[in-house]
C-alpha cells in the first residue's frame, strides 16, 4: 500500500506542475502560438480532472468498504472537520495575503472569497493571483456531497451484489455531468462549469476506482496492460490537443467540443490514474519513476504549490513590467519555479503539516475502557 500511495502522490506532483507550465505558457503567450507543442500545452489543464479522479478514489475508498467488507464507516462530522483542516489553513494564507495586494473588495467579497463562495458569484472579478482558485470550491462542494451520496449508495446496495449495486449507482453521476454540459451551452449559462455538477463525471470515476480497488484488489489485467493504458492516455491527450476539443482562448466551445472535451479528459484521467490505483507494482518502472521519493515528496507539497503559483507568476509579471502575454517563457519559468517550491515547501511544513496533527489529534476515536484486572484464581482444594 506505501507504494500505491507514493505513486498517487508522484501523479499528483505532475499534475502540479502541469497546472504550473499551463499558467507560465497563457501569461506569457507562448501558449497561443502555431505548433503542436503550443496546444499540448493549452491542455495541461488535464491536472484538475486528475485532481478531482483521486478525490473521489481516494475519500470514498473508506465509504466503498464499509459497504462490501462491513467495516465502520468514516462519521461525516470527523471527515469534514479533516476536509477543512485539509484545505483551508493554506488556501487562507495564500488567498488573504494575494486579496490584501490585489483586490479592492469590500467586506462582502473578501468574505465570499475566504468561504470558498466565489464561484456562487460569477460576476464579480478575479483578482489578479487567484484564477486558479476556481476548482477549489468544487472540490468543496464534493467533499460536503460526499456523505450524503455516500449514504445513498450504501442503503442501496444492501438490496443485491453490492460492489456491483455501488457501481450501477455510481454510473448516474457521468449522466448528471453530461445533462450539465448539455444545459449550460443550450442555455447560454457557461458559468454552470463552476459548479460541481459539471465535473461531477471526474468525480465518479474515481469513486468507481475506490470501489474496484475494495473489490478485486490488486488486477493481473490492468497490471499487464499497463504500458498500453499509459500509451492510449497518451494519444487520447494528443487528441484532446486539437480544435476537436475547443479553442484555445476564452472563446466559448460548442456544445460538441464541450462533450468531445469532457468524454476526452476523462478517458485520459481514467487511464492516467488507472494502473496505479488497481495494479501498483513497487518493481515496475512507472511505479519507480512516480513512487519515488523525490516525486512522492512534490506530491505532498503539491497542494501548496498549486496554491502558490499563480501569485507568484503575478508579482513576477509585475515586477517586470511585462505586458499581458509578452513575458519572456524561460525567465518565468524558472524563477516562479523556484520560488514557489520554496514558499511551498515552507507553507507545507509550517501550515499544512501542523493542521493536519490537529485533525488527527481532534478526530482520534475515544480510547475503550481498560478491562478490569482478572480476579485471583480460587485456590485449589
Amino acid at each position: 500500500m506505501r507504494s500505491r500511495d507514493a505513486a498517487l502522490d508522484g501523479i499528483r506532483a505532475f499534475a502540479a506542475l502541469g497546472v504550473w507550465l499551463l499558467h507560465v505558457g497563457s501569461n506569457t503567450g507562448v501558449m497561443y502560438r502555431e505548433g503542436m507543442f503550443p496546444w499540448m500545452m493549452s491542455r495541461l489543464g488535464i491536472a484538475v480532472p486528475i485532481f478531482f479522479l483521486l478525490s473521489g478514489l481516494l475519500l470514498y475508498r473508506p465509504w466503498a468498504r464499509a459497504v462490501i467488507e462491513d467495516t465502520p464507516r468514516p462519521r461525516p462530522l470527523g471527515y469534514l472537520w479533516r476536509r477543512v483542516l485539509r484545505v483551508m489553513p493554506v488556501y487562507w494564507l495564500v488567498t488573504g495575503l494575494a486579496l490584501w495586494a490585489w483586490s479592492s473588495f469590500d467586506w462582502t467579497g473578501l468574505l465570499k472569497w475566504m468561504l470558498l463562495l466565489q464561484n456562487f458569484f460569477p460576476g464579480d472579478p478575479v483578482p489578479d493571483g487567484l484564477y486558479q482558485m476556481w476548482t477549489l470550491p468544487i472540490e468543496m462542494s464534493f467533499y460536503v456531497l460526499l456523505p450524503v451520496l455516500a449514504w445513498v449508495l450504501h442503503r442501496w446496495a444492501r438490496g443485491g451484489n453490492r460492489p456491483v449495486r455501488l457501481l450501477a449507482g455510481i454510473a448516474v453521476l457521468p449522466a448528471i455531468s453530461v445533462a450539465t454540459v448539455i444545459a449550460a451551452r443550450e442555455l447560454g449559462q457557461p458559468q454552470f462549469a463552476l459548479l460541481l455538477p459539471y465535473h461531477l463525471v471526474f468525480f465518479a470515476c474515481g469513486m468507481a476506482m475506490a470501489v474496484l480497488s475494495v473489490w478485486i484488489g490488486h488486477s493481473r489485467v490492468i497490471d499487464s496492460l499497463a504500458p498500453q493504458l499509459l500509451v492510449l492516455a497518451a494519444l487520447l491527450y494528443a487528441l484532446l490537443s486539437t480544435g476537436l476539443a475547443g479553442p484555445r482562448t476564452l472563446t466559448l466551445p460548442t456544445l460538441s467540443q464541450s462533450l468531445w472535451r469532457i468524454s476526452l479528459e476523462t478517458a485520459v484521467a481514467v487511464l492516467v490514474v488507472a494502473p496505479f490505483a488497481l495494479a501498483s507494482h513497487p518493481g515496475s518502472l512507472r511505479d519507480r519513476v512516480l513512487g519515488n521519493p523525490v516525486c512522492a515528496y512534490l506530491g505532498r507539497i503539491s497542494y501548496s504549490f498549486f496554491l502558490w503559483h499563480a501569485p507568484v507568476i503575478t508579482l513576477q509579471l509585475k515586477i517586470m513590467g511585462a505586458q499581458p502575454f509578452q513575458g519572456d517563457f524561460a525567465s518565468v519559468a524558472v524563477v516562479s519555479f523556484v520560488v514557489t517550491m520554496l514558499l511551498s515547501v515552507g507553507s507545507y511544513h509550517l501550515v499544512e503539516v501542523s493542521a493536519l496533527r490537529l485533525s488527527r489529534h481532534r478526530s482520534a476515536p475515544v480510547p475503550p475502557p481498560a478491562a478490569p484486572a482478572p480476579l485471583p484464581a480460587a485456590p485449589a482444594p
